[in-house]
């Protein structure tokens, strides 16, 4: 007996809003399977406003506004039994988060989580790994984001440590992060990472998502620390605007692949990874888990 039921999860992230639609494929005697349907992600960069002002300006709450009524409709349209949404630090740390929150669910019917960085960095390191891992190794899985960055160590498949810091995309471009923050990850990933003979890093996020599009690998093999460094270096070597023309990258991932690869980069040497795996998975993925397995509550269409 095949049973096939659609979840949906929406992200409210500090650089962009996702809504991903999944597959929840059930058949008996079989491992439940979760295959993406859709995914419409929307660059409305709320933590472009947080970092600096403190709060989401009129016109960034009349985008969410109008995302999360798009969204809506979508996942009627879909059939979407199920769907949880979630917001990370931009919401979490604006001032007229709670009454933006409030106004969606008034307006749009969403309601929305808005979760602490442990939290995410917990639903992030739920999504299932194993399919992706050696349960030999050692792994640092790092999440970037806009407005902050998970970081978990996984040893022997099992979860070992996990944090999250205010070092994100959004806030490295508008020169927000405090020198003691990054000292603060160095000191983390350093005694995390000592006890291990060798470590790998697994990355998220849509920064090393695309970076691993342009790179031409196939899935399962990992991006070496000599090929991030060097596409690192020739991404500056481009202005912003030819990010934009010759790389072809979208005007909204052209600055903020910079910061990422830096973070991403920081990550690699002070743990003393050679190779980061790339999977392709990230909150969204984690929150479709999330409902299925009942961890946080959701909502029904």
């Amino acid at each position: 007996m095949l049973s096939i039921k659609k979840y949906a999860a929406i992200d409210i992230g500090s650089n962009a809003v996702r809504l991903l639609i999944s597959n929840i494929i059930e058949q008996k005697g079989k491992p439940v399977q979760f295959k993406k349907n859709s995914l419409v992600r929307v660059p409305i960069r709320l933590g472009a406003d947080v970092f600096i002002k403190n709060k989401i300006s009129k016109e960034n709450t009349q985008r969410i506004l109008d995302t999360m009524l798009a969204f809506k409709l979508l996942m009627t349209s879909h059939k979407v039994v199920k769907y949880k949404a979630c917001a990370t630090s931009a919401m979490r740390e604006s001032a007229n988060g709670k009454k933006i929150v409030d106004l969606v669910l008034e307006q749009a019917g969403i309601s929305i989580d808005v979760i602490g960085g442990e939290e995410e960095a917990a639903i992030i390191a739920a999504t299932d790994l194993n399919k992706y891992i050696d349960p030999n190794k050692t792994y640092l899985y790092v999440d970037v984001g806009g407005g902050s960055t998970e970081f978990t160590v996984i040893d022997q498949g099992k979860q070992v440590a996990s944090r999250s810091f205010k070092i994100g995309t959004v806030r490295l471009l508008n020169d927000i992060v405090k020198k003691e923050t990054w000292l603060e990850l160095q000191e983390w990933i350093g005694s995390h990472s000592k006890g291990y003979h060798k470590i790998d890093v697994i990355g998220s996020g849509g920064n090393i998502n695309k970076i691993f599009k342009i790179s031409g690998k196939t899935m399962g093999k990992p991006l070496t620390y000599f090929y991030m460094t060097s596409y690192y270096n020739m991404l500056q070597t481009y202005s912003y605007e030819e990010r934009i023309t010759e790389l072809d990258l979208n005007q909204d991932r052209a600055d903020v692949i910079i910061p990422a690869m830096r973070i991403y980069l920081s990550a690699m040497k002070w743990s003393g990874a050679k190779n980061i795996y790339v999977p392709k998975i990230g909150l969204a993925d984690g929150i479709i888990k999330s409902i299925y397995y009942d961890t946080v509550s959701s909502n029904t269409q």
